[in-house]
């Protein structure tokens, strides 16, 4: 049965916004690259397995970054994957640093950009040090934020640092014959920084942005949502509510909520079988439970360059996604 979806849009429009070209167009580069080993088992099946790896969300795994940004769907996928490969992290309560979790980005893509894991870091610490411990979920859901959207969030500095130094971005300034220079911007003041901006206005910039961010920004009515609860705010204070916001992550549909964030019952499943396969190694476990467990810094590939720079710190009890928390490790 066709989806709404597809029902209410042309072909080519629904094709687009599926991004079916750009995976069509990966596919064959794939093909062409490994043509000789492709031609032992058929085309057909390539094609095949190709897209059944996207349906799966696999299909991201040691890939480019170039090619792990290029659709939505690739992101949430490596999202995901970058859950359920490092979710023993949290579930062992765990504290990394930044250069850490970026480490365990780059296992996953070998080229993951630092900038982008400094400023889901800067989400958590805010004004802190940025060599300063976070837990995984604090992490996750900031970096979540920042990753999949971060070309509208780019754009949201921009329209905050306009209404922070007195400027209105949504209006359109026309140059005149009398006015050959642009009028600089006022200098903007520590108190202001610190004080925000007021945040209807706010959301009057942001309407505009969605509008023209409409796939790849979060629903504006949920924007309106966590903006509603403050008069005023900060840039990352706004960051620090859409991470927090459970609308806004089952919206995204990458992750779970935060109260399942440490459970995957199918993964649990599959380890489990995969164990009962290696002979030998149920035998020893169950001999010796000690040996069984595995160091919770341990990388999920051999001859990964990763070595952590201390020893693991424990969390008594699971994060909130709150910033205080991740603070008061340090104590």
């Amino acid at each position: 049965m066709l989806s709404p979806e597809r029902l209410a849009l042309p072909d080519h429009e629904y094709l687009a916004r599926r991004h079916v070209l750009t995976y069509m167009e990966d596919a064959v580069c794939q093909l062409l690259e490994n043509r000789e080993e492709i031609s032992q088992y058929g085309i057909a099946r390539f094609f095949t397995e190709y897209f059944n790896s996207v349906c799966q969300g696999t299909h991201i795994l040691f890939r480019e970054f170039s090619f792990i940004q290029a659709t939505p769907h690739n992101r949430a996928s490596f999202l995901r994957a970058f859950w359920r490969c490092f979710r023993t992290v949290g579930k062992n309560g765990d504290l990394l640093t930044m250069k850490e979790y970026h480490c365990l980005l780059q296992l996953l893509c070998p080229d993951f950009p630092l900038e982008l894991t400094q400023k889901a870091a800067r989400i958590v610490l805010m004004d802190d040090a940025m060599d300063c411990l976070m837990s995984f979920s604090d992490f996750l859901f900031a970096f979540q934020i920042q990753f999949y959207y971060s070309e509208f969030l780019e754009n949201v500095a921009a329209a905050y640092q306009d209404l922070l130094s007195g400027r209105n971005p949504n209006t359109v300034t026309v140059p005149t014959s009398s006015s050959g220079q642009h009028r600089q911007r006022p200098a903007l003041g520590e108190a202001a920084m610190l004080e925000g901006v007021e945040a209807s206005l706010f959301y009057q910039c942001l309407e505009s942005l969605c509008d023209r961010y409409k796939y790849s920004c979060p629903p504006p009515a949920l924007v309106k949502e966590v903006l509603s609860n403050a008069q005023r705010l900060t840039f990352y204070g706004f960051l620090v509510a859409l991470s927090k916001h459970r609308g806004i992550n089952r919206a995204l549909g990458a992750l779970p909520d935060k109260g399942d964030l440490l459970q995957d019952p199918a993964m649990d499943e599959e380890l489990e079988r995969l164990l009962v396969q290696v002979p030998g190694l149920v035998n020893s476990a169950t001999a010796n439970p000690e040996a069984s467990c595995l160091p919770s810094r341990t990388p999920p590939r051999a001859g990964s360059p990763w070595r952590p720079p201390h020893p693991s710190r424990k969390l008594e009890t699971e994060s909130d996604g709150s910033t205080e928390e991740t603070d008061q490790s340090e104590t």
